[in-house]
């Protein structure tokens, strides 16, 4: 389900000219909208600074569902943040798979009790972006300024601390860093499909292909660009489509060569519009300087760290899980194991797999 490399979800709302979309994928279909009851507003940011030095007034969009509740000593006690991966939206967890799952009564983000804040990130949504009028002149973001950001956006709501923070891909990255930056702004973190180490071999690698793939379109224009390159991003997809799929299930699904390239053609067709190359660019460079690895000591909450045995982008053969999750003193690390079922490196929304887990994750103290 995703046009782009760790892309979540499909968005469940309109999205704005010229914004990123993802593309669904045969083992992560695009979900049916869902009508949750949300509020949506933006934070401005003046003269945020970013690690680079540069500086501009940012707007961040979020969308909210329940209400915040404050607790004896005046602070809203109730929040959890949820935070979407390459490409997504703060709205691709208000779909089925996701909500339904996690927000009605007795379910861990009961709303009734939770207040749940869904960004967008730097870069993607309705948040400042390179496609808004910068193009490539936009600050040269990463993953520090991100989260950055959405502690500025907390603060600007008023939230003080969270309960959890969930994230997937992006955001389960963004959550290591959190764990390490602001140590206990979260009580709890749930990082789903990624590892805490940097991003290089084959995830930087495929990155980088898709990153050159669209600056080797002539149309591309050094982001210059009057019409989409078409080219480069058709290439950026495809490889995102085998970066995300789980290879079990798309076998299942398209045992002959004529449906699997049918269903190729459909996603093509059915993602061309609504994306922008200049953004797609900084969402994949922006994971340039990840690298929580030398801290994750300081991580001291309980974590509750999950991936999937069927993810192309983070593989489970690494040796790199078992040794890091031993340096966290309260996480807890579970592979998912891979099945029809599962969706590759997008199980990460599903909340099936994992709801028993994160339930349990929240009612540790």
């Amino acid at each position: 389900m995703r046009l782009l490399p760790l892309l979540l979800i499909a968005a469940a709302a309109p999205a704005a000219a010229q914004t990123t979309q993802p593309v669904a994928t045969p083992a992560n279909p695009a979900p049916a909208p869902t009508n949750w009851p949300t509020r949506e507003g933006d934070v401005t940011l003046p003269g945020f600074r970013f690690g680079t030095g540069e500086t501009m007034d940012l707007k961040i969009h979020y969308t909210t569902l329940g209400t915040p509740r404050r607790g004896p000593d005046g602070e809203i006690n109730n929040a959890v943040m949820v935070l979407h991966g390459t490409g997504g939206t703060g709205k691709q967890f208000l779909s089925p798979q996701f909500a339904d799952e996690l927000y009605g009564p007795g379910q861990p983000f009961d709303l009734k009790t939770t207040y749940v804040i869904l960004p967008d990130n730097i870069g993607h949504g309705a948040s400042s972006k390179p496609s808004d009028e910068m193009r490539m002149a936009f600050p040269k973001y990463d993953y520090s300024d991100m989260v950055a950001a959405q502690k500025a956006m907390l603060e600007k709501l008023g939230v003080t601390r969270l309960k959890v923070i969930l994230g997937t891909s992006m955001g389960c990255m963004h959550a290591f860093v959190w764990g390490q930056t602001y140590p206990g702004f979260a009580e709890r973190l749930a990082p789903f499909a990624c590892l805490p180490v940097p991003i290089a071999g084959l995830n930087r690698m495929w990155r980088m292909l898709s990153i050159d793939a669209i600056k080797a379109d002539p149309a591309w224009n050094g982001g210059n660009y009057t019409a989409q390159p078409a080219q480069g991003l058709r290439t950026a997809a495809s490889l995102s489509i085998i970066a995300g799929s789980n290879p079990l299930a798309l076998q299942q699904q398209y045992p002959t060569r004529e449906a699997a390239e049918a269903f190729l053609d459909q996603a093509f067709t059915r993602n061309s519009a609504n994306r922008d190359a200049n953004d797609y660019i900084y969402q994949l460079d922006a994971s340039r300087t990840y690298d929580p690895s030398a801290g994750l000591e300081k991580i001291t909450v309980p974590v509750l760290w999950i991936n999937s045995a069927d993810d192309f982008i983070n593989p489970a053969g690494y040796g790199i899980t078992e040794a890091a999750a031993k340096r966290m003193p309260r996480a807890t690390f579970r592979l998912i194991a891979a099945t029809p079922e599962t969706k590759g490196h997008g199980t990460h929304t599903w909340a099936k797999f994992w709801k028993a887990d994160l339930s349990r994750l929240m009612a540790t103290n």
